[in-house]
């Protein structure tokens, strides 16, 4: 399923399921539900009705407000820059990884497609040898480290993808001798 509010070349960085119709004000309002808008106002510095606001549809009647996730969407959409979606990911302790479009679009590109894994894999792994072949690491090669290890998750997802996908049925059939 698919926004078509959300830009198509971020369609494949967002995680699916966000992208059903799950409004902003309804992730906000149920997130109210276990935590204390009245802290989450102190905290940001707001009046508690406005916290209340985030948690209603906006409306020409005047309820509801324009809620930071709205916000952060629109900087999203007009920037079409990902790091926002990491930034925010690395603050709540994790990392955002991307579920990249099918990059294997057919049965007979399983191989091919396992085989990247396990180069991306070994690439991974090289940059650590090497990094470690003085027993010291450095903070240049610990954001080497980095980028490689979000490349072979970003690659991993997308294989991920297509075996959710079915992408790889016919390989499946054809192995177990059925095709």
């Amino acid at each position: 399923m698919t926004n078509s509010n959300i830009p198509s070349t971020l369609q494949s960085a967002l995680p699916n399921y966000i992208l059903p119709s799950v409004e902003s004000h309804e992730v906000l309002r149920e997130v109210f539900k276990g935590s204390s808008p009245k802290q989450i106002a102190d905290i940001t510095g707001l009046s508690l009705s406005m916290i209340y606001k985030w948690s209603e549809p906006v409306s020409e009647t005047g309820s509801g407000a324009t809620n930071p996730l709205d916000r952060i969407q629109k900087i999203i959409e007009a920037t079409e820059d990902p790091r926002i979606i990491d930034w925010i990911c690395e603050k709540a302790g994790g990392f955002f990884v991307r579920n990249p479009k099918a990059q294997w679009p057919h049965p007979h590109e399983l191989m091919p497609a396992t085989n990247q894994i396990l180069q991306d894999f070994a690439d991974l792994l090289s940059v650590i040898a090497q990094a470690a072949g003085d027993n010291h690491i450095s903070p240049e090669e610990a954001k080497k480290i980095r980028l490689q290890w979000r490349e072979l998750k970003s690659v991993a997802e997308g294989f991920v993808n297509c075996c959710e996908q079915g992408n790889f049925n016919q390989v499946k059939e054809q192995m177990s001798g059925k095709g």
